[in-house]
């Protein structure tokens, strides 16, 4: 017996993405749904590669009473207005925005760092996905901070267009075609030009010179890791359509070597170590396109401080970030709570 899942934002770039996901993973369904605003109703968009169609559901209409699980990937604004009103129907929801991430009757999962604390989801009946770099860099921070214990970390985002979604995604694209052909290339999505540029600002500006996207970052890694670890973020958005990176430098509490990190890394759940000091011993954005790990290169120790290590750290956002970490939320929700497929 399997789960009645719903997936809510199903035709944009995340919610695209959990299906696939869902598919490739064969999570247990006895039923998908695919649900977006009105706009999209009736429309057709593809299971995967499972070759089954999903006709898009109107969400103004959408019953989520008898449905087991709601994978919420539509923005704060939609899961306002009806995040709740799924927990309320019994359907656990598990939300891909910002809205419950910092509620403390709200659990923020990553499965590979924190997989207990989901038992608090029963408060609400929601289950809260972190910020794109956050679970990049939790998963890489979690099996260090436990064998050295992280006191401070300094990180430095490079966020790809896709974290803003589809129209910034055009916008790149359109960009980088008008310079070439002598065209007008006037932002519209980002306050500058996006195309052969970085940007530093991700979200919006805060009263104290930060930024949403670095609050986040804070704040999450906080909650989900330990309240205890200093972290500093400058985050920045680049012309890269898929993938995050991360430059991080780490300051512990006890004694950690390089070799000793890349040796508990190499080990670690939803890690992969690609560390060779030679020209192109590390991953880039590229390459981690439509994988499913988190990738670490470039460990090497800090001499500046006791017990530093710095790391580059990169992911496909929509996946690990968004899309995998839903579902494998999801897929921990079945296994220890859930318990309803066979």
């Amino acid at each position: 017996m399997g789960y009645r899942v719903a997936v809510v934002g199903a035709t944009g770039n995340v919610g695209r993405e959990i299906l696939n996901i869902l598919a490739e993973r064969q999570f247990p369904l006895d039923e998908v749904a695919a649900v977006a605003s009105a706009r999209s109703t009736g429309d057709v968009i593809d299971f995967g590669d499972s070759g089954e169609e999903l006709k898009v559901r109107n969400l103004e209409h959408f019953d989520f009473a008898g449905w087991d699980i709601a994978l919420f990937a539509a923005g704060s604004e939609v899961s306002r207005n009806y995040a709740s009103k799924a927990a309320a129907a019994g359907c656990t929801v598990i939300d891909n925005s910002s809205l419950f991430r910092m509620d403390p009757d709200v659990p923020l999962i990553v499965p590979e760092v924190n997989s207990d604390a989901i038992g608090g989801y029963r408060k609400k009946n929601i289950i809260a996905n972190p910020n794109c770099s956050t679970a990049q860099l939790v998963v890489a921070l979690k099996p260090l901070h436990d064998a050295a214990k992280i006191k401070r970390v300094v990180v430095a985002t490079y966020q790809s267009v896709s974290g803003t979604g589809k129209a910034a995604m055009d916008e790149l694209f359109t960009q980088s075609r008008n310079i070439f052909v002598g065209d007008s290339n006037e932002p519209e999505v980002y306050p500058k030009q996006i195309a052969f540029n970085v940007i530093p600002q991700a979200g919006d500006f805060l009263d104290d010179g930060s930024t949403t996207e670095e609050w986040k970052l804070v704040v999450e890694t906080k909650k989900i890791l330990d309240p205890a670890i200093k972290v500093s973020a400058t985050c920045v958005r680049v012309p890269v359509f898929v993938g995050h990176s991360e430059a991080v430098n780490i300051e512990f509490e006890n004694e950690i070597s390089a070799d000793e990190a890349r040796t508990i890394l190499r080990e670690a759940p939803g890690v992969m170590v690609v560390d060779k000091r030679e020209d192109g011993g590390y991953v880039t954005p590229v390459e981690a396109v439509g994988e499913y790990a988190t990738y670490v290169s470039r460990i090497r120790e800090d001499p500046t401080v006791d017990n530093g290590l710095s790391l580059w750290v990169v992911s496909d956002n929509l996946r690990k970030g968004a899309a995998l970490n839903a579902v494998q939320i999801a897929e921990l929700l079945g296994r220890k709570h859930l318990q309803k497929a066979a």
